[in-house]
């Protein structure tokens, strides 16, 4: 089953203000609402919803570092009901690929409390690189996708 990525703005928001995490994941990741007070109200962050079927799953947001140009992929949850279902994996690659393909975006990062196993387990397996960077208490990763080599075929 395939994760797909949309905008959140004022027209699906109610779609995913309520998607929550296990009580244990809530000591790592703020409530989704948090998350898109930020996007509303901070002028840098924006909202993403991520959807199964049709059916929201998750939510994200990302923002563009201006000082390296990197993507930062941020708030990351799957909703409890719909867990271990390899929704995870599949949505974090859904996010770089719209950002590679919305944003131009070659470069990200994210953070996560060391204790987060799983997290940091689930990044690691897609690529991504702990620097020795923090964010306050939280370890840095990235991760560098190449641009896309397929030469674009030009119009005769």
């Amino acid at each position: 089953m395939a994760v797909d990525v949309r905008p959140i703005d004022g027209t699906n928001f109610r779609d995913v203000v309520d998607l929550a995490v296990t009580d244990e994941q809530s000591a790592w990741i703020a409530p989704t609402a948090r998350y898109m007070v930020l996007c509303a109200y901070g002028g840098l962050w924006h909202a993403l919803g991520l959807y199964a079927d049709d059916t929201p799953v998750g939510f994200a947001m990302w923002a563009r570092d201006p000082e390296d140009g990197s993507h930062w992929i941020g708030g990351f949850l799957i909703d409890e009901s719909h867990q271990r279902r390899g929704h995870g994996r599949r949505a974090m690659i859904a996010i770089i690929d719209y950002l590679r393909r919305e944003q131009d975006a070659t470069a990200f990062a994210l953070s996560y409390e060391p204790d987060n196993t799983i997290a940091r387990r689930l990044y690691a397996s897609l690529g991504f690189i702990e620097t020795g960077e923090q964010e306050g208490e939280e370890l840095v990763a990235r991760l560098g996708v190449p641009k896309d080599p397929t030469p674009v075929p030009r119009a005769s």
